[in-house]
């Protein structure tokens, strides 16, 4: 299913944005790019130049064409940089930082929803719950808006801007994706730690469970043995849920935190109304969607003895 998915998002994303005010070759010559490039080109000389002067099927037919022929996704409209070698240059820091907010996210989730299933009713449950809550209630671009603001008008300082790459200090790269990754990581821990308390809450009221504390087994064992692989079934299945969630924070805050991603490039594209590129860009984010959901269902095989795929 994931050809003719991708297939049929490409089809919906392209004709999406020829519904867009404005064209390319408007803003092109608004930025005089025309005359600096072809030497004063009119609008229907640099149409043809650019494979715009046919209707939308056909131009949709050539960049489809292209991607199952020739493995290529088209030129740049505004630079004529293959959209691959671009998108290349920028995907490391979409996917730093998505994986960074990932672990982050099952790091906070997993224990506290955990805690609260074990502690039912307690102190503990009741704040778990709550930060959950709070997790899911507040905006987390607010928060991504109010670091990058306040702390530079009361104390001067700010988040560094400039990406530092990873290969030439390791750690200052990290310190730089931490803040981001984190309060991107809050927005999709609050959803999973009330799904790992409400699926550790039924798992732990089963019939096999109250036969391991009745030999006498430790909690420590009981958990982590028998409850917790099979209470994290339906957990996994909204971590791939929260996916699309994740791509669109990351588009967000690649623009507030001045991260030169995936996200970043698509709000460039879309203000130049580069269509190779649009495309492009949302075809790749598509595809990692996709095939991360497909990991999630294979993953079921190893959490859930009982699945099998034949």
């Amino acid at each position: 299913m994931m050809i003719p998915t991708l297939f049929i998002i490409s089809i919906i994303v392209f004709l999406m944005i020829s519904l867009i005010p404005g064209d390319v070759i408007d803003s092109m010559m608004q930025q005089g790019f025309a005359r600096r490039a072809g030497g004063g080109l009119d609008r229907e000389a640099l149409e043809r130049a650019l494979g715009l002067d046919v209707p939308m099927y056909v131009q949709y037919g050539r960049w489809i064409g292209d991607i199952f022929l020739h493995g290529s996704l088209g030129d740049s409209l505004r630079t004529g940089e293959p959209v691959v070698t671009t998108i290349l240059g920028k995907v490391a820091t979409t996917v730093e930082l998505g994986l960074m907010a990932i672990v982050i996210s099952v790091m906070m989730a997993l224990p506290i929803g955990i805690y609260s299933a074990i502690r039912q009713d307690t102190v503990g449950d009741y704040t778990g719950r709550s930060i959950a809550i709070i997790f899911i209630a507040v905006p987390s671009f607010r928060i991504a808006t109010m670091i990058m603001l306040y702390p530079s008008i009361l104390w001067g300082w700010s988040p560094p801007v400039p990406l530092i790459p990873f290969r030439e200090d390791p750690l200052g790269n990290l310190g730089q994706f931490f803040i981001p990754s984190f309060i991107l990581g809050m927005a999709m821990a609050g959803m999973t730690m009330r799904m790992t308390r409400t699926m550790m809450l039924e798992v732990l009221r089963q019939d096999y469970i109250r036969t391991a504390w009745s030999k006498g087994l430790k909690e420590r064992l009981v958990v982590r043995r028998h409850a917790l692989k099979n209470a994290l079934i339906p957990v996994v299945t909204i971590v791939g849920a929260e996916l699309p969630v994740l791509v669109g924070g990351a588009i967000i805050f690649e623009q507030i935190f001045a991260l030169p991603g995936i996200g970043r490039l698509l709000l460039v594209s879309l203000s130049d109304r580069d269509y190779t590129l649009v495309s492009g860009v949302n075809l790749v984010i598509a595809s990692g969607v996709v095939v991360a959901n497909l990991l999630v269902d294979i993953s079921y095989a190893y959490l859930d003895p009982r699945v099998r795929y034949r």
